[in-house]
């Protein structure tokens, strides 16, 4: 009986030990995929401004986000091994809440231009060009930026649209042309609203958005095409975040070679947008 007893402890301790390796195994792996101070917790922040389908919007009559953009993020911090937590953020001072490091990246299709640039660091991981919304048989004939010269043009606030109609006015002013009469919203889907309500004839936004703004019209709405070649949209990341940036660089790598990457882009129906 004693010797049994004795066994028993000795198995029982054994055991134990062989439970705690195993933790310190998991965590040791844990901080050799991280590797960064934003992960220690094991969450990814991401802001993102969850209003732009189909790369990021809430699912109707819940606060569950969805989108190209959620997917992706989630494989990455899955892949960094951790969880991606989305934080819903209005566009306008999206980086600024990035500096002040309220979330650890900006996921939420943020084109790459040389004056955000200066501000963040980007990881690009998209492409899409601006795409021009207009009513069914396209009324005014629209088919790209200068066709609006006189029009009425809703568009989203902080976008590279907002740039590019203030370009076209300037092109207009100079050439002794109507200029356009831009109406700016903090959504695109408040922007959207206005051509379906007479009050806008066209919206400028990105291609996929634009196309998928169209799909939902129930046949109100077109595109014209992408009237601006595709450039590369960029996770956002701080400056001073390089171990996170050079994991992130890592991740969309190894998701890209073993097809989650691509499965998430045709799941949405934007392989056109694929990056090498």
């Amino acid at each position: 009986m004693r010797f049994e007893r004795w066994f028993r402890l000795v198995w029982l301790v054994a055991a134990v030990a062989v439970v705690l390796m195993l933790f310190a195994a998991c965590d040791d792996e844990e901080e050799e995929v991280t590797g960064v101070p934003e992960l220690e917790d094991g969450v990814l922040q991401v802001g993102a401004d969850i209003a732009y389908a189909p790369m990021e919007f809430f699912e109707e009559g819940t606060t569950t986000p969805l989108g190209l953009d959620i997917d992706l993020g989630e494989a990455l911090a899955e892949e960094m091994g951790a969880r991606a937590e989305f934080i819903n953020t209005g566009w306008e001072g999206i980086i600024g809440a990035l500096k002040v490091e309220r979330f650890d990246v900006i996921m939420s299709s943020m084109t790459v231009t040389e004056k955000r640039s200066k501000e963040i660091d980007f990881v690009p991981y998209f492409t899409a060009g601006t795409d021009i919304l207009v009513p069914s048989g396209n009324p005014e004939n629209i088919a790209g930026i200068e066709d609006l010269s006189g029009l009425t043009v809703a568009v989203q606030v902080g976008t590279i649209q907002v740039d590019q109609l203030n370009a076209a006015n300037e092109g207009l002013k100079g050439a002794g042309k109507a200029e356009i009469d831009v109406l700016i919203f903090d959504l695109n889907p408040l922007a959207v609203e206005q051509v379906r309500l007479g009050r806008a004839d066209a919206v400028l936004a990105d291609s996929p958005v634009a196309a998928n703004d169209a799909r939902l019209s129930e046949g109100e709405l077109e595109t014209v095409g992408i009237t601006v070649p595709p450039e590369p949209y960029g996770i956002g990341l701080r400056k001073t975040s390089t171990e996170l940036k050079a994991a992130i660089e890592d991740a969309l790598q190894k998701i890209m070679e073993d097809g989650t990457y691509d499965d998430i882009l045709d799941k949405w129906g934007l392989t056109s947008g694929a990056i090498e």
